[in-house]
């Protein structure tokens, strides 16, 4: 399974949440593919966690 790559962004606030995962996708290189993203909440108390661990791989470039 050579090319697959995991990365987790999490964070309280959900605009940050937001923001940290936008910012990783859009940093992800050109032949790069993702491949599933999985969400999950948590409480503890009065703040909510968010979390998503993106699943990605890099993909040759098609040629025609």
């Amino acid at each position: 399974m050579q090319g697959m790559r995991f990365k987790l962004i999490a964070a309280a606030d959900p605009d940050m949440f937001q923001d940290r995962l936008n910012r990783f996708v859009e940093s992800l290189p050109p032949d790069a593919l993702i491949v599933d993203i999985k969400f999950s909440t948590s409480t503890s108390g009065a703040q909510t966690m968010y979390a998503a661990l993106v699943h990605y791989k890099s993909v040759e470039e098609w040629k025609d």
